[in-house]
């Protein structure tokens, strides 16, 4: 519950013009879960680019007049972020726009280059002014650098994909052509379908294909650069097949939504079968089960159907309350007006708690306070995900060990510390099971990277003071 959310990319083509803007803002509606700072839309009609981005939920930034400001366009791409590198400003909003010698281009990016600092320094040197503090621009550059010499823009992003390292799902629109491309790891998700009317959508997630109308056709390949135009659909596939798949197995345990399948693994039934698999490593005898909101209901389910223990609505979630309002200092008060206890549904009783993760702890023991308070007489709290051991190169929002509560207490002090009778997570070696596949990425848990670990991890890095960064502070 305490891991932050992941940017959300989408984009449209048609061999007509539609209202590509529509398209986008419903599709960013079904994304919002995956980036709640900013969002933007860029918009292509015959070769000219229209652009709205700010800080915000989608439904406040786009505006009935924002939408109405907007040309029906042949190709739209836009995206709603939560930046894990990077700072939150207008700056950092995107879809990146682009012009340069060969043309304009815009580009949406969900993942986080593990070798951005070192990409960038040699940009830098090489006398590129950044306007940003986003590694998203520095694949803009390289793609732009290599668009010079390159006989297209594919092609320019196929040589930029040989240096670039990590985790990243694109959406690229130039003027005449909608590109998406998955890192060879395909550590983050990407997919595409079709509408009735023959519009071709491109999400990070199968449920903002079905947002919009649109059937799911397939993934987009760990590797593989997909150039849809008005003449059709080409597949490069020259990077694929090279490095292992990695797909990171917490969009299964948190980022994606249940209604999602990702690489032909239903999230839901993966979060059913992360409760089955709880109950299976630490039963406990209890008077039902209970799942945090949202990603612990169906987690919870799995549980509540293994055990035979009844499965109840005991925590309510105030849906209201999203990433802009001005919460309060201390972190109690936040989580309850985020979450309130069904005094009638636990008071007195054994209560089976299922939440997604534990980072820091101070969420879990206010949750816990929230229903002793309520009446629960035990509360007995599993965990869908192992415990939080490592640093996170690849999106989600952990980029150093210091708060990680388990690398500092034993399972039965956690437990203590936030007040649980009892305390279970899943087993690391359970990860395979619950993803349907082995080829996951489960570093933060193990500390198996499967790429090189950056010298430079910290989220704001770009944005440090010069006395930091020239001391190696930073």
């Amino acid at each position: 519950m305490s891991v932050h959310e992941e940017c959300g990319v989408f984009g449209v083509i048609a061999d007509h013009p539609i209202d590509a803007a529509g398209l986008c803002y419903c599709g960013l509606y079904a994304l919002q879960h995956r980036g709640q700072e900013s969002c933007g839309i860029v918009v292509c009609d015959d070769g000219l680019f229209f652009s709205h981005k700010d800080l915000g939920l989608v439904g406040d930034v786009f505006s009935r007049d924002a939408l109405a400001s907007f040309p029906p366009g042949t190709m739209a791409v836009a995206h709603t972020r939560y930046g894990t590198t990077g700072k939150t400003s207008r700056a950092n909003c995107q879809p990146i726009e682009v012009n340069h010698q060969k043309g304009r281009m815009a580009l949406s990016h969900n993942g986080n280059l593990s070798n951005a600092a070192e990409l960038r320094s040699a940009l830098e040197l090489g006398g590129a002014i950044f306007h940003t503090s986003s590694d998203t621009e520095t694949i803009a550059y390289i793609v732009t650098r290599e668009r010079l010499a390159a006989p297209s823009i594919e092609e320019a992003l196929s040589r930029a994909m040989n240096t670039l390292e990590g985790a990243y799902s694109l959406i690229l629109m130039s003027p005449q052509k909608l590109i998406c491309a998955r890192d060879p790891h395909g550590f983050r998700p990407l997919c595409f379908g079709k509408t009735a009317d023959g519009v071709t959508v491109v999400a990070s997630e199968s449920a903002a294909l079905h947002a919009v109308g649109a059937e799911f056709v397939r993934d987009v390949e760990p590797g593989e650069i997909l150039i849809f135009s008005h003449s059709g659909a080409v597949s490069r596939r020259e990077h694929c097949g090279k490095k292992a798949k990695k797909l990171c197995v917490f969009e299964y345990i948190y980022f994606a939504r249940p209604d999602s399948v990702i690489d032909g693994r239903s999230v839901h039934a993966a979060r059913l079968k992360a409760g089955e698999i709880l109950f299976r490593t630490h039963p406990v005898p209890a008077d039902l089960v209970i799942g945090v909101p949202d990603s612990g209901l169906d987690a919870a389910l799995g549980y509540s159907r293994a055990s035979g223990i009844p499965y109840e609505i005991g925590l309510i979630k105030n849906k209201y309350i999203g990433r802009t309002f001005i919460a309060p200092e201390d972190r109690a008060d936040r989580v309850n007006l985020k979450l309130a206890a069904v005094e009638d549904a636990v008071k007195g009783k054994r209560i089976v708690l299922i939440d997604d993760s534990i980072v820091r702890g101070t969420t879990s023991g206010h949750i816990v306070s929230l229903l002793r308070s309520a009446g629960a007489k035990e509360i007995h709290m599993r965990v869908s995900s192992p415990p939080f051991l490592h640093p996170c190169f690849y999106g989600t929002d952990i980029d150093s060990r210091d708060h990680l509560i388990a690398c500092r207490h034993t399972v039965p002090e956690i437990a203590e510390l936030i007040g649980a009778d009892s305390l279970g997570f899943l087993p690391a070696e359970s990860l395979g099971e619950l993803a349907g596949s082995a080829e996951i990425c489960s570093a933060c848990f193990d500390g198996r990277y499967p790429t090189r670990i950056p010298s430079d991890t910290g989220k704001n890095r770009f944005e440090q003071k010069l006395s930091l960064r020239r001391s190696g502070q930073a």
